[in-house]
């Protein structure tokens, strides 16, 4: 079974020999990809195209997998399956062609579009308009349509060769990956990272990732598995690692040490710098953000000015310009929509009145605050693994796991039981809107800082986590579970 891939218009507008060497380059990438699925797969490089052969005894669904692959490697315009036959008497061969492509084209509007190559006796237009006419007479209700229509019937003679294509659809365009550099990428898990990674992918640069954790073990699976499913979908063909750095303990010193309303900057400075240092030691030379202007209080001008200033590296954001809408749009594109809408905004609510606007100077003073091995700390207990290896237990949607779940109204009922109530938000959130008096006792604890505190709770009493949305109070609760605490729930709105 054969396919014709057709090089992106960033490769074919390149001089001779560079579209030679990213033709090689995607051709290369195109193995490595697709022999993951198929060791068999073969792709040959052409001056206009790039040839992939699949074996022809290959289960329906397994094609189908490795033609949608084919989509989406980076540096492919179009996909189409071709499929060769003699051209003898070319009249009578295009008449067999309609009989066979009649039943897709009935009702609709279509275009023939026929490219010839070598010496023969008729033209181009000539087999176009035979190939129309032909269609039109077995395809009912069919009509034609040059500007704007609903199917397009490709045709290539290539000297006695009639080549039938049947459109695919269109790959990813841009460059092959790793033709143009390598980035690190913040990943947070949220709409935003992962879209920035993928039109970093899409632009021919090969991504490494590192997330600065700060929800526990559950956050770093989830967000582990989302980066693992973005990188086969789309970079399978390089290899790529995912870097884990604590930062449970940086952000509980910002709390006790920083002004309130620089935590949320300091913080971003403080992810750069260590992403800055963690990319310098891999030879990497650039970093990539999420990040848009206004999205949030620290994304003004003013402070992305002041986030870059922590880095020696430069600091990319291919979604500088996009609205949130726009976004997530790409996100339910790219697939990565899903797993996003059950990522807690873990960043979110550090600040109860975030500053627009700060200076230099002022960051300056509330960061001297701070101990001055406390990114060093964090660094040294930093972990490296490959992007595609095998996701810690317990992954799974927070939504699958079987958490006892208690309302406000049935907690009187439940406090015979002598639980206590932790509340996971942060103390900003928790002073705006505060719980009130409950049946049972309430212990704050923000969600950075459970991870620290765990060791010290009673693991004979029962806990209820709150959060305002429930999600990253389940998080936790896993979490707490998974060091021991058996009896751990839920407090929610309704049961």
């Amino acid at each position: 079974m054969e396919y014709r891939l057709s090089l992106s218009a960033d490769i074919a507008t390149k001089s001779a020999s560079v579209r030679r060497h990213m033709g090689r380059c995607l051709a290369t990438n195109l193995r490595n990809a697709l022999r993951r699925q198929e060791p068999k797969t073969k792709v040959v490089a052409q001056w206009d195209h790039l040839v992939v052969r699949l074996p022809r005894d290959l289960p329906g669904k397994d094609r189908q997998a490795l033609e949608a692959s084919m989509t989406r490697i980076p540096g492919v315009q179009r996909v189409a399956r071709t499929r060769n036959r003699p051209l003898g008497d070319w009249r009578s061969s295009i008449e067999q062609l309609a009989r066979e492509r009649a039943v897709e084209l009935e009702g609709k509007r279509f275009k023939v579009k026929v490219k010839r190559k070598g010496q023969h006796d008729f033209g181009s237009v000539e087999v176009e308009r035979a190939l129309g006419a032909a269609l039109l007479a077995h395809a009912a209700d069919a009509r034609v349509d040059l500007s704007t229509p609903e199917v397009v019937v490709p045709l290539r003679i290539d000297g006695d060769t009639l080549i039938e294509e049947v459109d695919l659809g269109p790959g990813l365009g841009g460059f092959p990956l790793g033709t143009q550099g390598e980035a690190l990428v913040l990943m947070s898990g949220g709409y935003d990272s992962p879209v920035a990674a993928y039109r970093m992918l899409r632009r021919g640069i090969k991504c490494q990732f590192v997330l600065f954790r700060l929800g526990g073990q559950e956050q770093e699976s989830a967000v582990k598995a989302l980066t693992r499913d973005l990188w086969q979908r789309y970079s399978a063909s390089h290899k790529a690692n995912f870097i884990i750095v604590p930062f449970e303990e940086v952000v509980e010193t910002l709390r006790r040490e920083v002004p309130d309303g620089l935590v949320s900057l300091v913080l971003k400075r403080l992810m750069i710098e260590a992403a800055a240092r963690v990319a310098q030691r891999a030879r990497i030379p650039a970093l990539v953000t999420g990040e848009a202007i206004a999205q949030v209080s620290s994304q003004t001008l003013t402070n992305l000015g002041l986030i870059d200033r922590a880095s020696h590296l430069p600091v990319l954001r291919p979604l500088l310009t996009d609205d949130k809408q726009t976004i997530i749009d790409e996100a339910h594109r790219i697939a990565t929509a899903e797993a996003s809408s059950r990522m807690p905004e873990y960043c979110g609510g550090m600040s109860s009145r975030p500053r627009v606007k700060a200076s230099l100077k002022e960051l300056q003073v509330a960061e001297a605050r701070l101990p001055a091995d406390l990114l060093d700390r964090a660094l040294a207990s930093a972990t490296r693994q490959p992007v595609d290896a095998p996701v810690s237990k317990g992954v799974s949607a927070p939504s699958e796991e079987p958490l006892a779940e208690v309302s406000f109204g049935g907690l009187h009922e439940f406090a015979r039981t002598a639980p206590r109530v932790i509340d996971v938000r942060p103390p900003d959130d928790v002073e705006r809107r505060p719980l009130g008096p409950l049946a049972c006792p309430v212990d704050h604890i923000p969600f950075y800082e459970l991870a620290t505190r765990s060791d010290a709770l009673d693991p004979d009493t029962r806990y209820l986590l709150y959060c305002d949305q429930g999600v990253m109070s389940r998080l936790q609760a896993l979490h707490l579970k998974d060091r021991g605490l058996e009896h751990v729930g839920l407090l929610v709105a309704s049961s």
